[in-house]
């Protein structure tokens, strides 16, 4: 690069590949068309990158922009993510809680746990973000979560992840399914069956995979995909039979059979605070609901 980026331009890029055209994002910005092209020709030049061409009288972005544009996108997130803490803060003095967690907990477990945590903090804003293991991470590592909660491990020194539910992996499966009547479903019982799981770098799929091996099991059919909700809403038409963690399968338990599978395949759920500040009062306190959530798992109990 020849010469350092400044934030003008950076901005007027971001404007730019957000809105589609420099008319756009110069009523954006609160600036003139002019302006924009001028800066974006400077960013061109500085980063000595193609990073748009004319296609039919509109800009259309290079690979190259839009690899520029994900970085900065990150960058840009923070800014935002501090001018809404100062908002909240400022309108109600209770600060806020941003929670992360993979999709699947973000279904099932959040739900009736934020919807405790606000009846008892009705003036706290709550952020949750559902997003992959990998992200997780890399959200506590940066400051990001407050809390993070996962089936899947996390691995780094930095971070101290923390037992707070262990169980089994279920089988879902359509209530008219010819093995629906079992009470539980041993992986030989799924010999030349359809089978839903989850993707291969999956901590659930991987353990799942071994025991068929084990066992000499051989599917009919496998459809993999990356979320369990789409495993039990396809096993609820019927399509197959699924491999889950319990607390999904317990969102759709009134549409589905959910049943034991063995030999068993273990799930831990585990909850990670942010190594970068002490928690806060209100973090404690949520940590506190999810505990309690776990402890009264399967009993048929509400927060």
């Amino acid at each position: 690069m020849s010469r350092p980026l400044n934030f003008r331009q950076i901005e007027a890029f971001r404007a730019v590949m957000q809105t589609g055209t420099t008319t756009a994002a110069a009523a954006m910005l609160h600036t003139t068309q002019p302006s924009v092209s001028r800066l974006l020709a400077q960013i061109q030049n500085a980063t000595q990158l193609k990073l748009f061409d004319i296609h039919k009288g509109r800009l259309r972005p290079t690979h190259e922009a839009r690899q520029l544009f994900e970085t900065v996108q990150r960058h840009f997130l923070g800014l935002d993510r501090i001018e809404q803490s100062v908002a909240v803060m400022r309108k109600s003095g209770a600060g806020s809680l941003r929670v992360g967690c993979t999709p699947a907990l973000g279904l099932s477990v959040m739900p009736p746990v934020v919807h405790a945590f606000s009846r008892r903090y009705p003036q706290v804003h709550v952020n949750l973000q559902t997003v992959g293991s990998h992200a997780l991470r890399e959200g506590l590592l940066y400051g990001l979560y407050d809390v993070a909660l996962t089936t899947s491990g996390i691995s780094d020194p930095q971070i101290e992840a923390v037992p707070l539910h262990r169980s089994d992996a279920v089988c879902v499966l359509h209530p008219g399914h010819p093995l629906a009547s079992r009470a539980s479903l041993h992986v030989r019982d799924l010999e030349d069956q359809v089978l839903l799981t989850l993707n291969a770098d999956d901590e659930i799929h991987q353990q799942f995979l071994g025991t068929l091996q084990q066992h000499r099991v051989e599917a009919a059919a496998t459809v993999e995909t990356t979320y369990s909700v789409t495993i039990c809403m396809m096993a609820a038409q019927g399509t197959g039979i699924g491999i889950v963690n319990p607390y999904v399968a317990s969102v759709f338990a009134r549409d589905l059979k959910v049943l034991p599978l063995r030999p068993r395949c273990p799930v831990e759920a585990s909850m990670a605070l942010s190594p970068q500040s002490a928690p806060s009062a209100i973090a404690e306190d949520f940590v506190g609901l999810l505990k309690a959530y776990f402890r009264d798992f399967g009993k048929g109990k509400a927060l």
